[in-house]
């Protein structure tokens, strides 16, 4: 059996069985390789006159680009030689740095091929971000949109430019291309565990980790993510992402393209609800993954006023509160399904399409995965942390923290994969997620998630974000409070506060009460996740009286 052959029967089997989790669950075998290239043994097979659109990418303005399948395959081979003979080898480091354009698609295709390791980058990195990345990451080539050359300037270091986008003194012309033959013959043979792709990790308690795929651990590894969101051919997938994170990897290249479905893309210089709705009904997305603040803002819209083809709708990122779920499948009558998948893994929990879905569950364990829930002792328990069972050779992990062999091994240990979050299980077997380890805290002996109280509060109307950390207290150790980020154009007040209080009673159980509230922007990491250990540093530095915009229940009755 070919490679390519291996890969579709995997494909073929979930596909077959996408409203069936329990057979597909128990049959599935993933595929294993001893040499892969996903590009050169997948994608351009399937490619073979295959008039699909690969890739669809829709301006604000109307304008428009398509790209088969066929023509996606020919044009990164013609990229592949381009950025051969521009020295790039196997093994070497390629940093890129592009927006929602085509020729990232091609340029991702092309490096697979070459056998390159890939260093996706966002482009809202600073100069002194770089600098780190091309240190640690080793990188040798480095492949911008040309509006971020100038960032390079101070960079230290001797790798080749190219600028895609326009012409800029002292770096290739990434259309230069063009000029080569779509003819491209790897060098050598490309190992299944040979590295492939390096995340830098969006830390929210310490600088980015590097985390270190392989050929198969992604392209492969992400049959569990077609699965969770439901991807068939001919199908129009819109993950709402940017470039640079592993979630656009997960959903704008290998899950939608291992299923033969169309990666969609819409641009756009301010995201608008309106205009995000009127374009999927226009173009006829069939699936859309998007984070919860996108989600937040498209309930603001009346729903019923579009009658889109969607046919799935999955959250990613963070949980998305049950308010929003509601909402949608209200007006659509199509559930928004919950995951949970890290940068270091691709999605391993999940609700996949035709199955019950509990209010607040992130679902049960993809085809691929063993979960358990590890107790302090590393003992199996009803509520503990998320961790990957390693005997069961999980084809979708990490090859580790690449320059970190001690943390590799602190969360490789004792034949689990740590994930640093925690999660409940119920006796049907679906997770409720909790939190991060580091996250979760007790208040007068209970265990409180951050997660469940910030659930609520972003049900009030007029609150945009919040975060929730333990206040030392000299009764009960710590209480809950909330950091509040309020919708543009509401003040802060003491009534407001009051009000804020009041709801949160109404819904809560009385030990989980949230107790202080501030209202304050929300630090947040690179990504645009909340970093919580800045706001419980700031907290636990604090003196027993509130301060500034800072409201305490017994204060405000």
């Amino acid at each position: 059996m070919t490679p390519y052959q291996r890969f579709a029967q995997a494909r073929d089997f979930l596909q077959q069985h996408r409203s069936d989790y329990d057979t597909a669950y128990a049959g599935y075998q993933p595929p294993q390789f001893d040499n892969f290239n996903w590009a050169l043994d997948f994608f351009d097979q399937e490619a073979k006159e295959n008039q699909t659109p690969a890739l669809w990418v829709v301006e604000e303005d109307g304008s428009e680009q398509k790209i088969s399948y066929a023509d996606m395959a020919a044009r990164s081979s013609q990229v592949a030689q381009y950025l051969q003979d521009c020295g790039v080898k196997r093994g070497d480091r390629v940093l890129l740095m592009l927006p929602n354009r085509v020729e990232l698609w091609e340029i991702m295709l092309a490096g697979i091929k070459l056998g390159a390791v890939l260093v996706p980058t966002t482009m809202l990195v600073s100069t002194a971000d770089l600098q780190d990345r091309m240190e640690r990451g080793g990188v040798k080539h480095v492949i911008a949109q040309v509006s971020e050359a100038h960032k390079f300037e101070g960079i230290t270091g001797n790798f080749t430019r190219i600028a895609v986008g326009g012409s800029i003194d002292g770096w290739r012309d990434f259309n230069e291309c063009r000029q080569v033959l779509s003819v491209f013959a790897p060098k050598g043979v490309t190992r299944a565990g040979d590295p492939l792709l390096l995340y830098f990790t969006s830390g929210t308690t310490a600088r980015p980790k590097l985390v270190l795929h392989s050929h198969q651990s992604y392209p492969a590894g992400h049959l569990s993510t077609m699965y969770w969101i439901g991807l068939e051919k001919g199908g129009v997938h819109w993950n709402i992402s940017s470039p640079g994170w592993a979630k656009h990897a997960w959903s704008c290249f290998f899950a939608p393209w291992n299923a033969g479905a169309t990666v969609f893309i819409y641009n756009y210089e301010r995201f608008s609800a309106k205009a995000a709705l009127e374009t999927v009904q226009r173009c006829g997305v069939t699936s859309l993954c998007a984070p919860p603040t996108v989600w937040r803002m498209l309930i603001k819209e009346d729903l019923s006023q579009w009658q889109p083809p969607l046919r799935e709708l999955v959250g990613a990122g963070e949980p998305l509160n049950p308010e929003v779920i509601e909402q949608v499948e209200r007006a659509w009558g199509i559930r928004i399904r919950d995951g949970f998948g890290q940068t270091e893994t691709t999605a391993q929990i999940g609700n996949p399409p035709g199955q019950l879905v509990k209010p607040g569950s992130m679902g049960r364990p993809l085809p691929g995965y063993q979960i358990a829930l590890l107790d302090i002792d590393e003992q199996p328990a009803q509520e503990g942390e998320i961790a990957v069972q390693l005997d069961a050779q999980p084809i979708a992990l990490m090859l580790g923290y690449e320059g970190d062999e001690e943390k590799t091994a602190e969360v490789m240990r004792a034949g689990f994969y740590h994930t640093g979050d925690t999660a409940t299980i119920d006796e049907d077997g679906y997770y409720f997620y909790v939190g991060r380890n580091d996250d979760v805290f007790k208040s007068s002996d209970y265990r409180i998630s951050p997660f469940e109280l910030e659930s609520v509060l972003i049900e009030h109307e007029q609150v945009l974000e919040a975060a929730i950390v333990p206040s030392p207290d000299p009764v009960r150790l710590s209480v809950p409070k909330a950091f509040i980020t309020l919708r543009q154009g509401v003040e802060p007040s003491r009534e407001l506060a009051r009000e804020i209080f009041a709801f949160a009673r109404e819904r809560l159980a009385p030990y989980k009460r949230i107790r202080r509230i501030e209202f304050r922007e929300l630090p947040k990491t690179i990504s645009g996740k909340i970093r919580r250990v800045e706001l419980r540093k700031v907290e636990a530095a604090r003196d027993d009286t509130a301060t500034g915009m800072e409201f305490r229940e017994e204060d405000v009755g």
